[in-house]
């Protein structure tokens, strides 16, 4: 069986549902093709235990573009974003803690327990910082230039350097390092307290498996940092119902559109006719053809995996085959009999509704990233752990409360031929033990969990090499470089192939923006053929 639309897209994640959206709104027929049972790709609430539901993958908000959450018309649906009341805390080997967020003052209180000079800096930083966040915001929603696309490249790179060359020297010079530098060399230039710097370094090893003294680490940092929750620039918060809430909102809006949605569809290959990508066929056997075949899955999934590579340049292939995608990351979901108690800070409070952090130093992290690379994993992993249940009741039993853990320095492939499969048991009650080291009796309240590996998030949600980002974030695959040099543009080297996953520009996140400007792309190429056939 055949059917034909204007647009097929690959993969229901939030990007592939924001680009369904703006393609149907132009009046196109679009229908979605989802591998699992469930919309959403890797932004879903599940039940993984009786009473116990949680955000399975993605756990946290602020990139969601606030145009796209205008245009899909989000709040009118339903959707809603609880602040966090500071970003985050975190224990120090000491017995002391560090309360990051909730305002200049309270973050400047915080740093002054461990410099006085850190804590008058600070200003200074944040300023520094946002000219750059800014600079992102700006481009989030721009189609970088295209390299090979002669004069159009050159007007489009001007276009979006103006802004850079508005900037003083100095502020040119952050820019520089923020792209350029390891975070610790960044760090290094503003403060002087290890615990200070770890509060902003945690940044920049999340979804990126390297040290925070990896040339480029730097830049991630500033990659959490430029979007905003509920209009305040910078903060994160908790979807109510999870972030699945968010997925399942836009599912409908793109259904009320006439979007088709199939679940359970999953693509068994991509259809070529020439050099044109013309379908995909299911592992059904349905062949689903389409004007534009868009996928919202990452670069090495869909070259590599979904793709006759005949039916690719074979520089490109080459130049896909070297496109590094490996996070590091290990997820965890626990339902929990009890809140944490930490040692250094008894009791309930304003922290149990933060990301609480276990990396009290960079040098921690780096040793995280040393362990796992000789290893497989770190003997004192990097864990960020939410607990939304705090501002949630909808998620747990009364009395009980679901925790997001999130962890890094995970190697994506262990070392010597060992398998996740058989050690991920092992990885998760090391993870369990480090947090009960902090928080005594944590691991006794563990009423169930739900493991995560690399390997577990690659087969669950397509993630190669457990990235979440679908593709590291280093220079070398940012902007027109991402995922290829000459492939910036959401165009994938085929005609009528597009990509709109975080394995483009700006890359990964739940910040729509993929969705949003690969939509873009496909519908300007679509009036320019209308127009060239005599329809437009």
């Amino acid at each position: 069986m055949t059917r034909a639309y204007d647009a097929v897209i690959i993969g229901g994640g939030h990007n592939g549902l924001v680009c369904a959206f703006y393609l149907a709104r132009a009046g196109y027929r679009v229908r979605i093709v989802e591998r699992r049972a469930i919309v959403g790709g890797a932004a879903v609430t599940e039940e993984f235990h009786p009473g116990f539901r949680n955000s399975v993958a993605s756990y946290t908000v602020s990139l969601l573009h606030p145009r796209i959450i205008r245009d899909m018309a989000l709040a009118e649906h339903g959707y809603r974003v609880l602040e966090r009341p500071i970003s985050n805390f975190f224990p120090q080997p000491d017995g002391r803690y560090l309360k990051l967020g909730g305002g200049l003052e309270r973050t400047q209180a915080e740093f002054a327990k461990f410099s006085s000079r850190d804590a008058a800096t600070l200003p200074a930083y944040y300023d520094a910082l946002e000219v750059v966040a800014d600079l992102l915001r700006d481009m989030t929603l721009r189609t970088p230039p295209n390299a090979g696309d002669g004069l159009a490249m050159i007007a489009a790179a001007l276009r979006q350097g103006r802004r850079i060359g508005g900037l003083t020297l100095e502020q040119q010079r952050d820019v520089l390092e923020l792209f350029t530098r390891s975070a610790r060399g960044f760090l290094d230039g503003w403060f002087e307290s290890e615990a200070v710097k770890a509060a902003f370094g945690f940044d920049a090893v999340v979804g990126n498996y390297a040290s925070p003294d990896a040339p480029g680490s730097a830049y991630v940092l500033l990659h959490h940092v430029f979007g905003e929750v509920n209009g305040k620039k910078g903060a994160w918060g908790h979807s109510v119902g999870g972030m699945g809430t968010i997925t399942r909102i836009m599912a409908q809006v793109v259904r009320d559109l006439g979007v088709e949605i199939s679940l359970e569809a999953p693509v068994a290959s991509v259809l070529v006719d020439g050099a044109r990508a013309v379908g995909v066929r299911l592992e059904s056997g349905e062949e689903v053809m389409g004007r534009a075949i868009i996928a919202n899955v990452g670069p090495k999934l869909l070259y590599e995996r979904l793709m006759d590579p005949a039916d690719l340049p074979q520089d490109f292939l080459k130049r896909i085959r070297g496109f590094k995608a490996a996070s590091g990351t290990f997820r965890m979901n626990v339902a929990l009999s009890s809140l944490p108690d930490f040692t250094c800070l008894p009791g309930v409070g304003e922290h149990h509704q933060s990301g609480i952090t276990i990396a009290p130093t960079l040098d921690y992290m780096d040793r995280a990233y040393m362990d796992a690379k000789r290893e497989g994993w770190s003997r004192q992993p990097i864990v960020e752990m939410l607990i939304p249940s705090t501002v949630d009741e909808s998620l747990a039993p009364p009395g009980c409360h679901v925790a997001s853990l999130f962890c890094q320095q995970f190697a994506p492939v262990l070392p010597d031929g060992r398998s996740w499969d058989e050690e991920r048991e092992a990885a998760a009650d090391h993870i369990i033990a480090t947090v009960d080291a902090h928080a005594p009796g944590f691991a006794r309240s563990v009423i169930a969990r739900d493991i995560l590996s690399p390997l577990d998030l690659e087969r669950k949600f397509g993630l190669v090499g457990g990235d979440i980002m679908h593709g590291n974030m280093t220079l070398d695959q940012l902007w027109a470089a991402r995922p290829v040099l000459g492939h910036g543009a959401y165009r994938g080297p085929l005609k009528g192939l597009y990509m709109c996953g975080a394995g483009t520009h700006p890359g990964g996140g739940v910040t729509g923006a993929p969705g949003h400007n690969a939509a873009r792309e496909v519908l300007k190429d679509g009036t320019l053929l209308g127009r060239w056939l005599g329809r437009g």
